[in-house]
């Protein structure tokens, strides 16, 4: 009989779900409960293709426009992303019973857009470019009221602006680190520029950037568990390489490993994007466990205690 050879695994806390992604899941299942099969959602409730599947077998039709939809009296879901204004004015007149599950950290970002364009301040957002989040955001003003700014190079392209009454706000799933890089460029170059009260990238953002951080140092590896368009996940990957971790992979799951890169490992860290399923983690750890003598540690930096309550007009209609 071989031995396994031992590994210890530091299991990041927290990771998985956040209190976004848990109501904008729940808003689908509670929507199929109270109104029955099909319900529509645009675009996938949260970046996970493991989380769409299962919900996809429990009877949401997904979609990534609204033309797709026939004429229906099913709910149409939009997802936790957000989405620009034209998509609720559009399923107005078609009559869609419409239920927005997005996040609410990401409508206060809408918000406070929306407060600085009345106030007559040219917006920059920080940002990706084509991510939905990103897309909803802009779409809440007229064109040419908000400015993505992506990289430092950007601000560098900037000139025109000088003089002009500025906010910047930024996206909810970017790197602590990269975002505050960027912004402190912008205030240097704008120092008149109007920020928000309260930092946008979110707390479970912060959160679990934080807990690969600390756990990295001592890994021959961290896997991040997530889907490759999620956008938190992503930053999860690029923390542990930051912080010198000489194999930072994001896998789906375990048939995503190549165990043949591993070598001799002794530590590896494990953490999920806030869209993911521990389900995933643990499938993860037990694949480890087949090949390896493992010791699980969790290393917990934070907790959160965070809710969303579902959108008042699905309470009402699920009778709470």
């Amino acid at each position: 009989m071989t031995t396994k050879p031992p590994l210890t695994i530091l299991l990041c806390a927290p990771r998985g779900f956040c209190a976004g992604v848990v109501r904008a899941i729940d808003v689908v299942e509670t929507a199929l409960k109270t109104y029955g099969a099909p319900v529509y959602v645009r675009h996938e409730i949260v970046h996970n293709r493991f989380v769409v599947d299962d919900l996809k077998r429990k009877g949401a039709i997904f979609v990534e426009e609204l033309d797709e939809i026939p004429d229906t009296s099913a709910p149409v879901i939009f997802s936790a992303h957000g989405v620009p204004k034209s998509i609720p004015e559009a399923a107005a007149n078609r009559n869609f019973l419409a239920i927005d599950a997005t996040c609410p950290l990401v409508t206060k970002v809408h918000r406070e857009a929306e407060i600085h364009h009345k106030r007559g301040r040219l917006i920059l957002l920080v940002g990706h470019k084509g991510h939905p989040e990103v897309i909803g955001t802009m779409g809440q003003l007229p064109d040419g009221a908000v400015i993505l700014v992506e990289t430092l190079a950007d601000i560098e392209n900037l000139s025109h602006l000088e003089g002009r009454d500025l906010a910047f706000v930024t996206q909810t799933t970017l790197s602590v680190d990269d975002t505050r890089e960027i912004v402190d460029a912008l205030k240097a170059r704008f120092p008149s520029i109007v920020g928000p009260h309260k930092e946008d990238i979110c707390y479970a953002t912060t959160n679990r950037q934080e807990a690969v951080r600390q756990v990295a140092g001592r890994c021959d590896a961290v896997f991040v568990v997530g889907s490759w368009n999620s956008s938190n996940s992503q930053r999860l990957r690029e923390v542990a390489e930051r912080e010198g971790t000489p194999i930072a992979r994001l896998v789906n799951r375990a048939a995503d490993i190549d165990w043949s890169e591993l070598g001799s490992i002794r530590t590896i860290g494990i953490t999920a994007g806030a869209s993911a399923p521990d389900i995933l983690v643990e499938e993860i750890v037990d694949a480890f466990g087949e090949r390896f003598a493992i010791t699980v540690e969790t290393i917990t930096t934070a907790d959160e205690t965070m809710f969303f309550p579902l959108p008042r007009e699905l309470r009402q209609a699920a009778g709470e």
